[in-house]
C-alpha cells in the first residue's frame, strides 16, 4: 500500500468518525458529560503506568558519566 492510498484511507476513516460523532453527540450528550469525571479519574492511573509513575528526574548515571 503506497502513501497516497494510506492517506486516502486515513482521511476516509477520520471523516466517518467526525460524521458519527456529529450525529451521536446530541443524543448522548448527557451520558458523555456524566461519565467525564470518571474518565479523568481513570486516566490518572493510566498516565502513571504508561509514563513510569513517580520518580522522573531521578535518573541514575553510571560511574563513567559522573564528573
Amino acid at each position: 500500500m503506497n502513501f497516497a492510498s494510506k492517506r486516502a484511507w486515513l482521511l476516509a476513516a477520520l471523516s466517518a468518525a467526525l460524521v458519527a460523532a456529529y450525529l451521536l453527540y446530541p443524543e448522548h450528550r448527557q451520558h458523555f458529560f456524566g461519565l467525564l469525571p470518571y474518565a479523568l479519574l481513570f486516566a490518572c492511573p493510566l498516565l502513571h503506568f504508561f509514563h513510569g509513575g513517580h520518580g522522573h528526574g531521578q535518573h541514575r548515571q553510571s560511574e563513567e558519566q559522573r564528573p
